[in-house]
């Protein structure tokens, strides 16, 4: 019996869950089930409570009224995310000089790589925090007051509906713990109270992970990254190439192969050739001496067939045939 109540207790969490998700639309239906009769004057002030703009009487002209209805702009979760390549005559310098910049905007300095050496070489890898309302300032001070912009490259990544969806399931989460809790304080036995606690440590779990992805974003979205990378007069900087997919991708790709494949050879073949040079005639020259003194060389003398034993005495008697012999007859 007390299993039975259990699992009741257990369903009826559960639905109280789902209803309260769409509590308002079932209101709203209890509501519009029983019409009542509501006067000009609370209509108004309904309207005015809801924030509605209120409706305004045509002109005897046929116009319309003045008032119109302003609705707010939607604040939108956007992160900006920026590489920007500067060649500067003095790379520390040039760093210094963006720190300062960057800081004065609101923003700082999250990571720093950099490396020099000597004939004007040197290279530094600066990445800010920028705040998104000066981004656009910073980078275009930064391309212009430092140095040479040499490359840039930006994206931009909408996040408002990730948001939305994370701060959604966050909340159901954190309802669903509750309820489960509450649930938790009316076990009776140690298997309910197993079978609970597992389920609250499932969603605790999840709405951790919720919690950690809902912070992200919000680092995301509330500053921008900004990476600077800034070389030496002397430095080379590769060019950002965009490569075409499919066939035409891999007919690039397998072009590029031969050629770089042609190079090397090539190098190899010019590195080799001064000694191909030296070696080639000696080898031949080498080959014909010995095959001329192969051709010097007397030949040896031929041996001869052993003599043939000779015996002494009557020849042996050969047998004859039968049909050779004279008849008698």
């Amino acid at each position: 019996m007390s299993r039975f109540r259990y699992g009741m207790a257990l369903t009826a969490a559960c639905a109280a869950l789902l209803v309260s998700g769409c509590g308002g639309g079932g209101e709203a239906a209890m509501s519009g089930s029983a019409p009542q009769r509501i006067s000009p004057a609370h209509d108004s002030d309904v309207r005015e409570q809801s924030g509605e703009a209120p409706r305004t009487k045509a002109s005897p002209a046929g116009g319309r009224g003045d008032e119109q209805v302003k609705v707010a702009p939607e604040q939108r979760s956007i992160i900006y995310v920026s590489h920007l390549t500067v060649r500067a005559k003095d790379v520390t310098k040039a760093a210094d000089q963006a720190k300062q910049l960057v800081s004065g905007a609101g923003g700082h300095l999250a990571g720093e790589e950099s490396g020099s050496y000597d004939g004007g070489g040197g290279e530094a890898t600066l990445v800010f925090k920028v705040p998104p309302a000066v981004y656009a300032q910073v980078l275009d001070r930064l391309g212009k007051e430092i140095g040479k912009r040499e490359s840039l490259r930006q994206n931009t990544s909408d996040v408002t509906e990730e948001v939305a969806d994370v701060a959604s399931r966050l909340k159901s989460a954190e309802q669903a713990l509750a309820a489960m809790r509450a649930l938790l304080a009316k076990a009776d036995t140690v298997g309910q109270v197993i079978q609970v606690e597992r389920e609250i440590a499932s969603r605790e779990s999840e709405m951790e992970s919720l919690q950690a992805r809902q912070k992200a974003l919000a680092s995301q979205v509330a500053m921008a990254t900004l990476t600077l990378r800034l070389v030496g007069p002397a430095t080379p900087v590769a060019e950002p190439s965009d490569e075409p997919a499919g066939f035409l991708g891999g007919l690039t790709a397998g072009w590029s192969a031969l050629v770089g494949f042609v190079k090397v050879l090539l190098t190899v073949i010019g590195a080799l050739l001064p000694w191909l040079i030296v070696i080639v005639p000696l080898v031949v020259a080498l080959l014909l001496l010995v095959r001329r003194l192969r051709t010097r060389r007397p030949s040896p003398p031929k041996a001869s067939p052993p003599p043939v034993p000779v015996t002494h005495g009557a020849p042996s008697r050969q047998p004859e045939d039968d049909d050779a012999r004279p008849s008698s007859d």
